[in-house]
């Protein structure tokens, strides 16, 4: 009597989305060589089709695409996937990799790149257990966050924001330690950019600080990046 066997997992799917033929196709091939179920898509409109219908684990996603670019097609397919998402781009400038963070992509690589350095960034991803920064409770020194059930509480009392204080102070606890710059903030919480903004934004970061008890000039978590924005830190222990 033959012993039965517990059937082999599913293959890790995988998308492979860049504008350069050569590159989608390498990246595509090494990944299969590792195993993985892999799709490939050249623009963002197939790149978030594809996303929705063959549902992958990994998105490896170019950021200068045709149609939608990448940080649209990351946009829209956060709304409806956790998949884990790396960032590729030409530029190595900052603010991409901010603006790629800030819109849910997980890691971040500059082209040219080595294919096994990604191999193995992706394989480390897949050993984290997914729990996505949109989705968990955040504890920030004595600041509370809960972006579900859109819920602040700070040393444990209720504060009330309005929608758009929320959305900045869920943008910034995402992400702690990172700069986004004025712009990145206009976008999250609508647009298009009108003259004013920049002080309309002003005006809901100082409303947000005082509901925080955050002093402008001393502040515990909200500062300001000077030139560029605002950043949300971890206030000193003690």
């Amino acid at each position: 009597m033959m012993e039965a066997t517990d059937p082999a997992p599913d293959p890790v799917r995988a998308l492979v989305v860049d504008a350069a033929p050569e590159i989608r196709m390498l990246v595509a091939m090494r990944l299969k060589e590792e195993g993985f179920l892999v799709e490939s898509a050249g623009d963002g409109e197939s790149a978030v089709d594809l996303a929705r219908s063959f549902r992958p684990h990994v998105i490896v996603l170019d950021l200068g695409l045709p149609k939608l670019d990448g940080l649209e097609v990351c946009r829209r397919i956060r709304d409806f996937s956790q998949a884990y998402v790396v960032m590729l781009t030409a530029r190595g400038e900052e603010e991409d990799r901010v603006a790629g963070l800030s819109v849910g992509a997980d890691d971040y690589m500059t082209k040219p790149f080595s294919t096994r350095e990604l191999i193995a960034r992706i394989r480390a991803m897949l050993r984290r257990p997914r729990e996505s920064a949109a989705t968990r409770v955040r504890r920030i020194g004595e600041l509370t966050v809960d972006p579900v059930a859109r819920k602040v509480l700070m040393r444990g009392r209720d504060v009330e924001l309005t929608r758009t204080e929320f959305d900045l102070l869920d943008m910034l606890t995402a992400s702690p330690g990172v700069a986004f710059t004025r712009r990145q903030m206009l976008d999250r919480v609508g647009g298009p950019h009108r003259k004013g903004d920049d002080h309309v934004l002003g005006v809901h970061i100082g409303n947000l600080r005082r509901k925080l008890g955050d002093h402008p000039r001393t502040p515990l978590y909200i500062h300001t990046v000077h030139g560029v924005g605002y950043r949300l830190d971890e206030p000193p222990a003690g």
